[in-house]
């Protein structure tokens, strides 16, 4: 049977039939998906053919002028901005037509089709225009569509433009992923001109952010020079101002006297040269310096390391998000290695590739880049050294002790990041073979060790300005392969090997009052195992024990004197090399592997 289309009083007539009963049938539930959809695309013909519109707009913006008929009920249903103008007191309820001078023509039609139709299509020539015409209108899908796509196009030369924009028209997603991306590649967005054209009062907010992601903080500094130089007799006079923002105790004391003596911006400023002076000479005579606080989100590198066999992988832990990374492997195996950071690259120095079928000590040095996730082979000490210590003042790396198949050494050699040379310095009184090796006011501790026959208590200090060590209070208990570390005023001697167990003891040293005191321990025996300080904590990363290998991780607050546990590692091994430094690129994370 076919339906025929009906005239009213057809209809009327259809309506006056008799209905039967249908008792017993239940209830029709019944949903038509696309219902929605398809009344929205009779809504939008009507609109095109000006029928059932009952309201005009005529929009003018900047001597371009288009009248779009429109119906009230559509723009009310998507902005809460035009429900208030259409259902309130406001005079534009009654009004025919309805003047709006703040949007260009272009805009407004593509937000009015969006309203119809659920789609829009905005290039980067007018992204921004839409963003902040969807702002202003209340059309929060819009709104949001426009942030995925400028936050997708973010790059160093438009991010700090984008970013200003955001916080003008109070879109505060988009302003936090601007905000995030700069941390990330403010190594990237400090060569482009928007960095240069930011006046004194944002620099200074940028420049104070403790999430910047850098390699050192003379790449702060250094941003800094750079933009005063860009205008420098409008911008030397907040000079002093911005260095209080930089964190001037974290540069090496080299590279601060060389800004004295050669950078023509502190002749020019005299609060700056006496401010910087100061701080040079408190580290010149080995004064107590500010706690430093590394920038950015830094992790806790462990490369190397033996489970029956030497291992070349290099993994990482994140202490904020308890996660652990999988990194690029190092470029041969090595186990008893020392590690360090000098201006953020992570240096492995010697160890030892124990093989199945060969054991080799190695002199080697390696360089990992964590923006690049790269390694770089440097110079070779001029010995192997395994199980050496390691320590890093003012930018140089000193390499002390180790072995060479039966040479225990005392011998202790020095690298220069800048020449690529390392030199032999004064040695040691006596050799030590797996001692700690901390460094406190630019003065280098190595701490306790075995010489092939016993393990020492002894600890020296060598003071880099004499090219000298002496001799300084004893541990009170003799160990070798303990972790050393540095907080604060303090050395700290945590675990170890006495000869005939594996130590949970920690004890440390007061550099004012030259003491040992005993404090809390482990809640683990371990020796050879990795120890560091992250955020004023130390922790405390695998090892050995008397059960065999350990992939457990403490953490010492030492405001309560507590060790508590940790997200352990991937895989249980010691004689790893440990140190701090910022996270890896995000050009590369997708390159590491969970490994938590």
């Amino acid at each position: 049977m076919s339906c025929q289309k009906k005239t009213p009083c057809s209809l009327n007539k259809c309506l006056s039939i008799a209905v039967p009963s249908m008792k017993g049938y239940g209830y029709l539930d019944y949903n038509l998906e696309s219902h929605p959809s398809k009344a929205f695309e009779r809504m939008d013909e009507l609109r095109k053919n000006n029928e059932l519109c009952d309201a005009r707009l005529r929009v003018n913006h900047c001597g371009e002028e288009e009248i779009f008929q429109v119906h009230k009920v559509v723009l009310a249903a998507c902005s809460p901005y035009f429900k208030a103008m259409f259902t309130s007191d406001f005079r534009e309820c009654h009004a025919e037509e309805i003047a709006i001078q703040d949007v260009s023509p272009k805009v407004m039609r593509k937000l009015i089709e969006f309203a119809y139709t659920s789609r829009i299509t905005v290039g980067e020539k007018c992204v921004l225009h839409v963003l902040l015409a969807s702002t202003m209108y209340q059309m929060d899908d819009v709104a949001k569509a426009c942030c995925d796509f400028l936050v997708k196009h973010l790059d160093p030369s438009n991010v700090i433009g984008i970013l200003k924009f955001a916080e003008r028209i109070g879109c505060m997603d988009l302003f936090q992923k601007g905000k995030e991306y700069i941390n990330l590649h403010f190594s990237e967005v400090i060569r482009e001109e928007e960095f240069l054209n930011l006046n004194h009062c944002e620099l200074l907010e940028l420049i104070s952010q403790d999430s910047l992601n850098v390699l050192c903080e003379s790449e702060i500094y250094n941003a800094c020079l750079q933009w005063i130089r860009c205008d420098l007799n409008n911008r030397a006079e907040y000079f002093y101002i911005i260095l209080n923002a930089v964190q001037i105790h974290a540069l090496p004391p080299s590279f601060i006297k060389l800004q004295l003596r050669e950078c023509p911006i502190l002749h020019k400023v005299n609060s700056c040269r006496d401010y910087l002076s100061r701080i040079f000479q408190a580290m010149a005579l080995r004064k107590p310096l500010p706690r430093i606080r590394l920038r950015g989100n830094p992790l806790i590198y462990a490369a190397g390391g033996f489970l029956q066999h030497s291992l070349p992988s290099m993994v990482a832990y994140n202490p904020r998000t308890d996660e652990w990374i999988k990194l690029t492997d190092m470029p041969c195996p090595r186990s008893g290695l020392g590690a360090c950071t000098v201006r953020g690259l992570f240096y492995a120095v010697g160890g030892r590739n124990n093989a199945p079928n060969e054991n080799t000590d190695s002199s080697a040095l390696d360089c990992f880049n964590p923006m690049t996730q790269q390694w770089l082979s440097r110079c070779a000490m001029n010995v192997p050294r395994n199980r050496v210590g390691v320590g890093v003042i003012d930018a140089a790396i000193y390499a002390i002790g180790g072995s060479s198949g039966s040479d225990h050494h005392s011998s202790v050699e020095k690298y220069d990041p800048d020449s690529d040379v390392w030199m032999f310095v004064a040695s040691m009184f006596v050799p030590r073979i797996g001692a700690g090796v901390a460094v406190c006011n630019d003065l280098l501790y190595a701490v306790g060790g075995f010489n092939g026959d016993h393990r020492w208590d002894s600890v020296e200090c060598y003071h880099p300005d004499e090219d000298a060590w002496h001799v300084v209070a004893p541990m009170e208990i003799a160990r070798s392969g303990a972790g050393v570390v540095a907080l604060d005023e303090y050395i700290y001697a945590i675990g170890g090997y006495d000869g005939s167990n594996q130590l949970n003891s920690v004890e440390r040293y007061s550099v004012e009052k030259n003491r040992w005191e005993m404090i809390a321990p482990m809640k683990q025996r371990r020796s050879a195992h990795g120890v560091t300080v992250h955020q004023g904590r130390i922790y405390a990363l695998g090892g050995f024990n008397q059960t065999g290998f350990l992939s457990s991780v403490e953490c010492y607050n030492p405001e309560c004197n507590e060790w508590t546990e940790v997200s352990a590692m991937p895989t249980g091994y010691s004689g790893m090399g440990v140190a701090v430094t910022m996270a890896p690129c995000s050009k590369h994370v997708g390159d590491c592997e969970c490994c938590g």
